[in-house]
């Protein structure tokens, strides 16, 4: 069995729809024991629940934790805003057809051939369920007593007379009459399953790194640890310790008694005359406080000790969560049969880490799982859940899985979370090319295209000169630098294969590519620049793609698809600008810091262009030819142009009209404009 998906109906911020979240399936993590066999890949089993702070990640977890492991303690805080927002308006107007609720569906997966106990979930399957492969419970925190419930939003309605917040009033009667409501569950037909609670079925643990400053925190949790294997599987170690601590305690206690009792007993008889007060010193070592005080923790590197608290908090933070795994799989049923679906939740395991041990973090938990059960005869059959914003902790999933299978995004929209499935069929091209494009996304997804899961928009960019100069814009706008904008370089005009996954996500996203008109070698060679497209054709594979056509004869700027705008170089000073080198000169022609740059890299070249005397129209006329000049030098005419930008604070070069464009449908899309 395993959780296959959670639907949260108006909990917190989550209400009707895009409220699905799916979990990947719960492979055995039985260690393979063949050398010709693979070791477990837990990251192909992982489901991440993704998205900036405050989208409803945490909620997520919170549900399963209060579902399974607390489901008494729902409280009016718990309901979604809006939603009571809309009842109590309905109640305003005497409309007392629905009642409050909180609700969640969830489906549990039936594995075929594998060794699951299905007595927890008899009560939900319906006739025929035996060989069912899914079986749906419906949860819901709802009222026991209507009329009480109804009577009591009256009164206090009709307490108020006018203007008054009808949200407000609702919800304190909620919270006076939380007692009122109950966790019910609910089979397939609608049936209330009676004496039955979530944690018979699901075994809900989530890791939490708490207290991780405090200088004992690692010793503390290995200690639980060496302590319930003593308990647990050294019983007869166990047994000759406490034996041990007899004797032990035995002749320290005649010792104390000889050297320390009589004479404490003494002095006391003396102070207090006529009252026989007598102490009596024992030792009192017990295998509790052994354990507790057990393992001191150090950290060795290069034969050098240092101690715990000198530890960094990275790698505290990533012991912690390690220790806690151990925790687990010590406890973990030896038996082959599970009666229980198993959950682990960790949450924003990033905290402390630096991007490498990020990128690395679930193969580290990989490697973790698999020396653990390496000596151990055990069916680990669990889910693990992590919720992150950490771009570098998604890469770790995608890279080291090889999918992007149970990436759950979760969003915001007009202040209700939303969540969205990515998976390799949402994310993967369409097309003859699907799978050689799928294969491009997936190695280059880690070159700062996962960031857009956490950003407020994307902007795509083709080349190196691009890539380094419009950040500085971005940054410099008023608008734009207190929004996260992802840059993302890709090389050539394929940011088409992106398009699945960006429509998915749903947030402005602006494609910068190149018109690239099609030429002959004759207007290469010559320097020929464009002065119609009427019969031209473009090589650029996103504006083919997004066009429907290479004639670019009747195109339109920009190009647009849901989300996604496309931008590219339009007529300018009479002649279609191809490139972002060339459409940058000629916009800023008797610029000082183009001219600067220009001069500076190509001396010869700069003089021959603009001629004697000096004519700046010419880097205007001529800018296709500055284009191809400066072909094996654009890193650094865009790294000069970004120098001069830093360090001087006049003229400014200005941007071309299709980059100004891009920047400003990104600000109007943010602002919900688009």
């Amino acid at each position: 069995m395993y959780f296959k998906t959670l639907r949260i109906t108006n909990f917190r911020k989550f209400r009707t729809t895009e409220n699905l979240i799916e979990f990947a399936d719960a492979e055995s993590y039985e260690k393979q024991k063949c050398d010709n066999e693979a070791d477990v890949n837990v990251a192909s089993t992982v489901t991440l629940v993704v998205g900036k702070n405050n989208v409803g990640k945490t909620t997520i977890i919170q549900a399963l934790d209060k579902l399974i492991n607390h489901n008494d303690r729902f409280g009016v805080k718990d309901f979604n805003i809006d939603y009571l927002k809309e009842m109590a308006l309905k109640y305003q107007e005497d409309k007392f057809d629905e009642m409050p609720s909180i609700d969640f569906e969830i489906v549990i997966g039936l594995d075929k051939g594998k060794d699951d106990y299905i007595t927890n979930i008899v009560p939900f399957l319906t006739i025929g369920g035996v060989t069912a492969t899914e079986v749906a419970i419906s949860v819901k925190f709802e009222l026991t007593e209507k009329e009480t419930f109804v009577n009591a939003v009256k009164v206090a309605f009709e307490k108020k007379k006018k203007n008054f917040n009808a949200l407000y009033v609702l919800s304190n009667v909620i919270e006076d009459n939380i007692s009122l409501f109950k966790i019910n569950y609910y089979n397939a037909k609608g049936k209330v399953v009676e004496k039955f609670r979530l944690n018979q079925l699901i075994e809900f643990v989530p890791i939490l790194v708490k207290d991780i400053e405090s200088g004992n925190a690692l010793s503390i949790a290995f200690n639980r640890i060496v302590k319930y294997r003593y308990e647990n599987t050294f019983s007869s170690d166990k047994q000759q310790i406490e034996n041990d601590l007899d004797t032990i305690n035995e002749k320290l206690t005649q010792n104390i008694d000889t050297s320390h009792t009589k004479d404490i007993n003494a002095s006391l008889d003396k102070i207090i005359s006529g009252n026989s007060i007598q102490v009596n010193l024992c030792a009192d070592i017990t295998f509790k406080k052994l354990m507790e005080n057990l393992i001191r923790y150090e950290y060795v590197e290069r034969d050098k000790y240092i101690p715990e608290n000198q530890f960094g908090l990275g790698y505290s933070n990533l012991m912690m969560i390690i220790a806690q795994l151990i925790d687990y799989i010590e406890k973990y049923p030896d038996s082959s049969f599970n009666s229980k679906v198993n959950i682990i939740s960790i949450e924003e395991p990033e905290t402390h880490m630096h991007p490498q041990m990020q990128e690395l973090f679930i193969q580290y938990i990989n490697d973790a799982i698999n020396i653990l059960l390496e000596a151990k005869d055990k069916h680990v059959n669990s889910q693990l859940v992590i919720t992150t914003h950490s771009s570098h902790i998604v890469n770790s999933k995608i890279q080291t899985g090889g999918t992007f299978n149970n990436i759950n995004y979760i969003t915001e929209r007009s202040g209700t979370s939303a969540a969205v499935l990515l998976n390799d069929n949402v994310v993967s091209p369409n097309g003859n090319n699907a799978e050689e494009q799928f294969k491009f996304i997936k190695k280059h997804i880690k070159f700062g295209v996962s960031d857009a899961l956490f950003s407020d928009a994307v902007i795509f960019v083709e080349g190196i000169t691009e890539n380094t100069i419009l950040p500085y814009y971005v940054a410099e706008d008023l608008e734009l630098r207190h929004r996260y904008i992802t840059i993302v370089k890709i090389d050539g005009a394929h940011a088409f294969v992106y398009e699945n996954m960006l429509k998915a996500l749903r947030i402005p996203v602006a494609i910068i590519t190149d018109l690239d008109i099609k030429r002959s070698d004759v207007e290469k060679s010559g320097f020929i620049p464009v002065s119609s497209l009427i019969g031209r054709e473009t090589t650029n594979k996103t504006i083919e793609y997004f066009f429907g056509t290479k004639n670019i004869e009747n195109i339109t700027w920009p190009i647009s698809s849901e989300n996604i705008s496309i931008f590219f170089q339009d007529y300018y000073d009479s002649l279609y600008r191809t490139s972002f080198e060339e459409a940058f000169i000629a916009k800023n022609k008797e610029n000082s810091i183009v001219n600067s740059v220009l001069k500076e890299l190509k001396p010869r070249i700069y003089n021959q262009i603009l001629g004697t005397p000096t004519d700046y129209n010419n880097n205007s006329s001529r800018a296709y030819e500055w284009q191809r000049r400066l072909s094996d030098t654009k890193s650094e005419f865009a790294n000069s142009i970004l120098y001069k930008l830093l360090v001087e604070d006049k003229d400014i070069p200005v941007l071309p009209k299709y980059l100004q464009d891009a920047l400003g449908y990104i600000k109007n899309a943010i602002k919900g404009g688009r």
